[in-house]
């Protein structure tokens, strides 16, 4: 399938996010640090929720697998950003490039379908608490995660099949710092009409499904929150989704202005800008903001490192 492209295009040069030498030592040290930041503090999220007993709920169990893919969905790109950083050497092989590209649309679908569980548990614990232990059952939550993970893959691998039948025979710089749909979409010399097609149609349905469930579960959550009489009683319910929905916006906001929208308004700038928020910077966060903000998870850290100790 690929040796009539190779033919044509062995390799591509990932611009990266700046030529400047300067920019690329400081570039290098402030990736490299939201990197560890990142690989360090979900991987002590999942460590934390496995030791405690009492975190063994719905709610945690798609956090620790949250995590888990905002782990491997920064892998998939920094690593390599890093490497082109430090050595000046910034060509990638057209196999390795659609490996990338399959991986990181893979991890991106998954964290979004996490997301929609995490606001299913939030729905069913809120607006229907006396059947939560029988909705929200670990072989449900097992199958909501394979799910997410099975649909992703399977999305991901239509694309880099259809890209993979693409043929790339003139230039082969991809103005990005990995890659990405759009960037390759736009070096093809083949017709890409139904790659864009799929990219707006069956894409926008896999990022905005999930996205869908959220408002609605919401939706349903705030009209059973205003219900309740005491402001105590609000406050207590809307604090357990305050940081759900904090990653949310993040999320969703910077990923949707770059996928949900017509090739012809692709700007190189402003969606590496942005890629960089949902690709690094908000992985990288979401162990803050959920441990900063929940009482059970600052007791589990708390656990954690008097086991360490």
């Amino acid at each position: 399938m690929l040796r009539e492209n190779q033919s044509h295009m062995t390799e591509f040069l990932l611009l990266g996010l700046t030529s400047n030498p300067k920019q690329q030592v400081w570039l290098f040290a402030s990736f490299l640090t939201m990197y560890l930041v990142n690989v360090i503090g979900n991987s002590v999220i999942i460590a934390a929720i496995q030791r405690d007993t009492h975190l063994h709920t719905p709610m945690y169990f798609f956090l620790s697998n949250l995590s888990l893919v905002d782990i491997c969905f920064t892998t998939v790109i920094v690593p390599q950003m890093l490497v082109n950083l430090l050595t000046q050497r910034k060509t990638i092989l057209f196999t390795q490039c659609l490996t990338q590209m399959y991986f990181f649309v893979a991890f991106g679908i998954t964290d979004s379908f996490l997301l929609a569980a995490m606001a299913i548990d939030r729905y069913v614990a809120i607006c229907n608490p006396l059947h939560y232990t029988t909705t929200m059952s670990p072989r449900r939550c097992g199958l909501l995660v394979i799910a997410s993970w099975a649909v992703s893959h399977l999305h991901s691998l239509t694309h880099t099949i259809l890209m993979g039948r693409l043929s790339f025979c003139g230039a082969n710089v991809i103005h990005h710092f990995f890659c990405d749909v759009q960037p390759l979409l736009t070096l093809s010399c083949s017709d890409t009409s139904i790659n864009e097609l799929l990219a707006f149609t069956e894409g926008s349905i896999v990022i905005m499904s999930p996205f869908i469930f959220i408002v609605v579960s919401y939706a349903y959550i705030t009209r059973a929150v205003l219900r309740v009489p005491s402001v105590g009683g609000r406050y207590k319910a809307f604090s357990t989704c305050g940081s759900h929905l904090t990653v949310v916006a993040l999320f969703y906001g910077t990923i949707i202005s770059v996928y949900i929208r017509p090739s012809s308004t692709y700007s190189v700038t402003k969606d590496r800008v942005v890629t960089v928020i949902y690709t690094v910077v908000t992985p990288m966060m979401n162990p803050f903001i959920y441990s900063l903000r929940n009482k059970d998870m600052k007791q589990a850290l708390k656990k954690l490192t008097r086991r360490k100790e």
